[in-house]
Protein backbone atom coordinates (compact mmCIF):
# COMPACT_ATOMS: atom_id res chain seq x y z
CA UNK A 1 0.00 0.00 0.00
CA UNK A 2 2.87 2.35 0.55
CA UNK A 3 3.07 5.26 2.48
CA UNK A 4 -0.03 7.25 3.72
CA UNK A 5 -1.37 9.93 1.91
CA UNK A 6 -3.21 11.36 4.12
CA UNK A 7 -3.12 11.84 8.55
CA UNK A 8 -3.80 8.31 9.88
CA UNK A 9 -7.70 7.78 11.20
CA UNK A 10 -10.65 5.33 10.72
CA UNK A 11 -14.33 5.53 11.23
CA UNK A 12 -14.42 2.08 13.06
CA UNK A 13 -15.55 1.68 15.95
CA UNK A 14 -14.75 -1.27 18.00
CA UNK A 15 -16.79 -2.31 21.59
CA UNK A 16 -16.32 -5.80 22.74
CA UNK A 17 -19.81 -7.52 23.60
CA UNK A 18 -21.79 -4.36 22.69
CA UNK A 19 -21.22 -3.61 19.38
CA UNK A 20 -18.53 -2.94 16.66
CA UNK A 21 -18.48 -0.75 12.91
CA UNK A 22 -15.40 -2.39 10.87
CA UNK A 23 -15.58 -0.19 7.47
CA UNK A 24 -13.86 -1.77 4.65
CA UNK A 25 -10.85 0.70 3.86
CA UNK A 26 -9.45 -0.61 7.42
CA UNK A 27 -9.26 -4.23 6.60
CA UNK A 28 -6.26 -6.70 7.44
CA UNK A 29 -5.75 -9.89 5.14
CA UNK A 30 -5.67 -13.21 7.43
CA UNK A 31 -4.05 -16.65 6.49
CA UNK A 32 -6.72 -19.10 6.59
CA UNK A 33 -5.48 -22.34 6.02
CA UNK A 34 -7.47 -24.09 2.97
CA UNK A 35 -8.02 -21.18 0.93
CA UNK A 36 -5.44 -20.95 -1.54
CA UNK A 37 -5.24 -17.74 -4.17
CA UNK A 38 -7.72 -15.68 -1.52
CA UNK A 39 -8.09 -12.69 0.14
CA UNK A 40 -9.86 -12.96 3.42
CA UNK A 41 -10.45 -10.89 6.45
CA UNK A 42 -12.15 -12.68 9.77
CA UNK A 43 -14.38 -9.77 10.87
CA UNK A 44 -16.78 -10.86 14.26
CA UNK A 45 -15.39 -13.61 16.55
CA UNK A 46 -15.71 -15.10 19.66
CA UNK A 47 -13.04 -12.68 20.76
CA UNK A 48 -15.23 -9.62 19.77
CA UNK A 49 -17.79 -11.06 21.96
CA UNK A 50 -20.29 -12.93 19.03
CA UNK A 51 -21.38 -16.55 18.85
CA UNK A 52 -20.31 -16.97 15.40
CA UNK A 53 -17.55 -16.06 13.24
CA UNK A 54 -18.07 -13.50 9.91
CA UNK A 55 -15.72 -13.20 6.64
CA UNK A 56 -15.43 -11.26 3.96
CA UNK A 57 -13.29 -13.34 1.33
CA UNK A 58 -11.99 -11.82 -2.34
CA UNK A 59 -11.20 -15.30 -4.93
CA UNK A 60 -8.81 -14.13 -7.54
CA UNK A 61 -8.13 -16.23 -10.71
CA UNK A 62 -7.88 -19.68 -8.99
CA UNK A 63 -9.12 -19.17 -6.10
CA UNK A 64 -10.70 -22.02 -4.25
CA UNK A 65 -11.28 -24.18 -0.89
CA UNK A 66 -10.47 -27.67 -1.65
CA UNK A 67 -9.94 -28.78 2.16
CA UNK A 68 -13.39 -27.76 2.88
CA UNK A 69 -14.59 -25.48 5.07
CA UNK A 70 -16.41 -26.61 8.72
CA UNK A 71 -15.52 -28.33 11.46
CA UNK A 72 -17.59 -31.03 13.50
CA UNK A 73 -20.54 -29.45 14.64
CA UNK A 74 -20.42 -26.80 12.85
CA UNK A 75 -22.86 -24.73 10.40
CA UNK A 76 -21.69 -23.11 7.36
CA UNK A 77 -23.21 -19.98 4.63
CA UNK A 78 -21.81 -18.40 1.87
CA UNK A 79 -23.23 -15.42 -0.02
CA UNK A 80 -21.95 -14.22 -3.05
CA UNK A 81 -21.80 -10.64 -3.42
CA UNK A 82 -19.68 -10.18 -6.91
CA UNK A 83 -18.68 -12.63 -9.34
CA UNK A 84 -19.20 -16.65 -10.08
CA UNK A 85 -18.51 -19.33 -7.40
CA UNK A 86 -18.64 -23.22 -7.52
CA UNK A 87 -20.37 -23.97 -4.20
CA UNK A 88 -20.18 -27.60 -2.81
CA UNK A 89 -21.89 -29.07 -0.28
CA UNK A 90 -20.35 -32.36 0.22
CA UNK A 91 -21.13 -34.06 -3.30
CA UNK A 92 -23.46 -31.49 -4.27
CA UNK A 93 -22.51 -28.84 -6.33
CA UNK A 94 -23.85 -24.99 -7.00
CA UNK A 95 -22.95 -22.42 -9.30
CA UNK A 96 -23.74 -18.84 -7.51
CA UNK A 97 -23.44 -15.43 -8.75
CA UNK A 98 -24.11 -12.43 -7.70
CA UNK A 99 -27.43 -13.13 -4.46
CA UNK A 100 -26.99 -16.82 -4.40
CA UNK A 101 -26.14 -18.83 -1.37
CA UNK A 102 -25.72 -21.74 -0.09
CA UNK A 103 -26.54 -22.92 3.31
CA UNK A 104 -24.65 -25.98 4.98
CA UNK A 105 -25.60 -28.17 8.00
CA UNK A 106 -23.06 -29.64 10.75
CA UNK A 107 -21.48 -32.49 8.90
CA UNK A 108 -21.28 -31.31 5.67
CA UNK A 109 -18.22 -29.23 4.76
CA UNK A 110 -18.40 -26.52 2.28
CA UNK A 111 -15.79 -26.73 -0.73
CA UNK A 112 -15.42 -23.17 -2.53
CA UNK A 113 -13.69 -22.61 -6.19
CA UNK A 114 -13.89 -19.21 -8.17
CA UNK A 115 -15.39 -19.65 -12.34
CA UNK A 116 -14.27 -16.44 -13.61
CA UNK A 117 -11.04 -14.99 -14.21
CA UNK A 118 -12.32 -12.16 -12.51
CA UNK A 119 -12.82 -11.79 -8.83
CA UNK A 120 -15.30 -13.13 -7.17
CA UNK A 121 -16.15 -11.71 -3.51
CA UNK A 122 -18.19 -14.12 -0.93
CA UNK A 123 -19.31 -13.17 2.45
CA UNK A 124 -19.05 -16.28 4.61
CA UNK A 125 -19.98 -17.14 8.15
CA UNK A 126 -19.51 -19.88 10.48
CA UNK A 127 -21.22 -21.08 13.82
CA UNK A 128 -21.85 -24.03 16.10
CA UNK A 129 -24.88 -25.83 16.00
CA UNK A 130 -27.25 -25.95 18.76
CA UNK A 131 -29.38 -28.84 18.56
CA UNK A 132 -33.30 -28.56 19.70
CA UNK A 133 -33.24 -31.26 23.20
CA UNK A 134 -35.38 -33.89 23.30
CA UNK A 135 -35.66 -34.00 19.15
CA UNK A 136 -34.59 -35.52 15.98
CA UNK A 137 -35.05 -32.23 13.64
CA UNK A 138 -31.52 -31.45 12.28
CA UNK A 139 -31.18 -28.62 9.25
CA UNK A 140 -30.77 -29.75 5.82
CA UNK A 141 -28.66 -28.22 3.03
CA UNK A 142 -30.31 -25.15 1.11
CA UNK A 143 -29.48 -22.78 -1.82
CA UNK A 144 -31.01 -20.49 -3.70
CA UNK A 145 -30.56 -16.55 -5.03
CA UNK A 146 -32.35 -13.85 -3.49
CA UNK A 147 -33.90 -12.03 -6.51
CA UNK A 148 -35.57 -15.35 -6.39
CA UNK A 149 -37.60 -14.60 -2.88
CA UNK A 150 -40.42 -12.21 -2.80
CA UNK A 151 -40.12 -9.54 -0.39
CA UNK A 152 -42.51 -8.78 2.28
CA UNK A 153 -43.33 -5.82 4.08
CA UNK A 154 -41.53 -5.34 7.18
CA UNK A 155 -43.83 -5.08 9.97
CA UNK A 156 -46.22 -3.66 7.79
CA UNK A 157 -44.64 -0.86 6.33
CA UNK A 158 -44.76 -0.61 2.71
CA UNK A 159 -40.97 1.54 2.05
CA UNK A 160 -39.38 -1.04 4.41
CA UNK A 161 -38.71 -5.09 3.11
CA UNK A 162 -37.59 -8.30 4.33
CA UNK A 163 -36.60 -11.36 2.59
CA UNK A 164 -35.67 -14.53 4.67
CA UNK A 165 -32.78 -16.81 3.23
CA UNK A 166 -33.94 -20.46 4.98
CA UNK A 167 -36.78 -22.20 6.40
CA UNK A 168 -38.42 -20.58 9.78
CA UNK A 169 -38.22 -24.77 10.48
CA UNK A 170 -37.45 -25.37 13.80
CA UNK A 171 -34.48 -27.34 12.94
CA UNK A 172 -33.04 -24.31 12.33
CA UNK A 173 -31.24 -22.29 14.68
CA UNK A 174 -30.47 -19.22 12.75
CA UNK A 175 -31.24 -17.75 9.61
CA UNK A 176 -30.06 -15.00 7.38
CA UNK A 177 -32.14 -12.29 6.04
CA UNK A 178 -32.07 -9.11 3.60
CA UNK A 179 -33.60 -5.93 5.43
CA UNK A 180 -33.78 -3.00 2.59
CA UNK A 181 -34.87 0.45 3.53
CA UNK A 182 -36.20 3.24 0.57
CA UNK A 183 -35.08 6.71 1.68
CA UNK A 184 -36.24 8.04 4.50
CA UNK A 185 -37.46 4.45 5.80
CA UNK A 186 -36.60 3.39 8.93
CA UNK A 187 -37.03 0.68 11.70
CA UNK A 188 -40.67 1.06 13.23
CA UNK A 189 -38.97 1.62 16.82
CA UNK A 190 -35.47 0.87 18.55
CA UNK A 191 -34.85 -2.56 19.19
CA UNK A 192 -33.60 -4.32 22.39
CA UNK A 193 -33.28 -8.05 22.09
CA UNK A 194 -31.72 -11.81 23.41
CA UNK A 195 -30.02 -12.15 19.63
CA UNK A 196 -26.84 -11.31 18.24
CA UNK A 197 -26.01 -9.77 14.41
CA UNK A 198 -23.56 -9.84 11.75
CA UNK A 199 -24.36 -7.50 8.96
CA UNK A 200 -22.78 -6.78 5.72
CA UNK A 201 -24.24 -3.29 3.66
CA UNK A 202 -24.66 -4.36 0.28
CA UNK A 203 -26.45 -0.71 -0.78
CA UNK A 204 -26.91 2.73 -0.30
CA UNK A 205 -26.59 4.35 3.44
CA UNK A 206 -27.66 4.78 6.51
CA UNK A 207 -27.61 5.90 9.94
CA UNK A 208 -27.39 3.49 12.75
CA UNK A 209 -28.17 3.46 16.32
CA UNK A 210 -26.29 1.48 17.97
CA UNK A 211 -26.67 1.61 21.86
CA UNK A 212 -28.17 4.86 21.47
CA UNK A 213 -25.24 6.60 19.57
CA UNK A 214 -26.00 7.50 15.96
CA UNK A 215 -23.66 6.36 13.34
CA UNK A 216 -22.99 6.93 9.56
CA UNK A 217 -23.14 3.49 7.89
CA UNK A 218 -22.58 3.08 4.16
CA UNK A 219 -22.06 0.29 1.45
CA UNK A 220 -19.43 -2.05 2.13
CA UNK A 221 -19.27 -1.64 6.49
CA UNK A 222 -19.71 -4.07 8.55
CA UNK A 223 -21.80 -4.18 11.50
CA UNK A 224 -21.64 -6.69 14.78
CA UNK A 225 -24.79 -6.31 17.06
CA UNK A 226 -24.34 -7.99 20.08
CA UNK A 227 -26.84 -9.43 22.70
CA UNK A 228 -29.71 -6.28 23.83
CA UNK A 229 -27.51 -3.67 22.23
CA UNK A 230 -30.55 -1.16 21.23
CA UNK A 231 -30.55 -0.84 17.35
CA UNK A 232 -32.18 0.59 14.60
CA UNK A 233 -31.74 2.78 11.21
CA UNK A 234 -32.82 5.45 8.97
CA UNK A 235 -32.16 4.91 5.21
CA UNK A 236 -30.32 8.42 3.43
CA UNK A 237 -29.21 9.11 0.37
CA UNK A 238 -30.75 8.35 -3.17
CA UNK A 239 -30.88 4.60 -3.00
CA UNK A 240 -32.23 1.37 -0.83
CA UNK A 241 -30.44 0.91 2.04
CA UNK A 242 -30.05 -2.79 1.90
CA UNK A 243 -27.69 -5.32 4.56
CA UNK A 244 -27.42 -9.18 4.87
CA UNK A 245 -27.84 -10.09 8.41
CA UNK A 246 -27.64 -13.09 10.08
CA UNK A 247 -29.75 -13.99 13.64
CA UNK A 248 -30.30 -16.35 15.98
CA UNK A 249 -33.30 -17.65 16.36
CA UNK A 250 -35.67 -20.67 17.69
CA UNK A 251 -33.99 -21.67 20.90
CA UNK A 252 -34.68 -20.83 24.50
CA UNK A 253 -31.60 -18.81 26.60
CA UNK A 254 -29.42 -21.30 28.16
CA UNK A 255 -28.46 -21.61 31.88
Amino acid sequence: MGYPKDLLSSRSIIKRGNFALIPPEGLVKNIVPGFEQCDLTILASPRLGAKFVDYVVTMHEGGKNEQGFGEAGVETFVYCMEGRVKASAGEESYSLQEGGYLYCPPGVKLYLKNEQAEDTRLFLYKQKYTPLEGNSFFPWVVSGNVHDIAEIDYDGMTNVKLKDLLPTDLAFDMNFHILSFEPGGCHPFVETHYQEHGAIMLSGEGVYNLDNEWIPIKKGDYLYMGPYVPQATYAVGREPFAYLYSKDCNRDASL
